[in-house]
């Protein structure tokens, strides 16, 4: 998807917005149609928040090492999509991420995608 300047500041928006997260891949979780991925940060949706493919919208979580039920932070960062129809957010508990700790974190989903950091 291209990278609009209103999509940009749709996403710079996002940024510090509070969250509350449901993990449905909790730390350790086995992707459901890629199993040789395993989940090593806590990945979720929002509830009744719609995000490009129709679904809920999916959130990273950074900064937790344990396995989560649910999660309440605050967006620090939208990672976009350029051969998707969906963005992601990332959120934390307020503890600051630099864009590259953020593209480590994600990495493990996001090599499969052309993808970029928002913050």
């Amino acid at each position: 998807m291209e990278l609009t300047d209103k999509l940009l500041s749709e996403y710079k928006s996002l940024i510090g917005v509070a969250v509350s997260v449901t993990m449905d891949r909790p730390i350790g979780a086995v992707h459901p149609k890629h199993p040789e991925i395993i989940y090593p940060i806590n990945y979720g949706y929002v509830d009744g928040i719609l995000g490009g493919d129709g679904e809920e919208q999916d959130v990273y979580v950074l900064g937790k090492t344990t396995p989560l039920d649910t999660f309440d932070g605050v967006v620090i960062a939208v990672v976009h999509r350029h051969d998707d129809e969906e963005c992601k957010w990332v959120a934390s508990d307020g503890t600051p991420y630099t864009k590259e700790q953020i593209e480590r974190a994600v990495h493990f989903q996001e090599q499969f995608h052309q993808s970029e950091i928002i913050m």
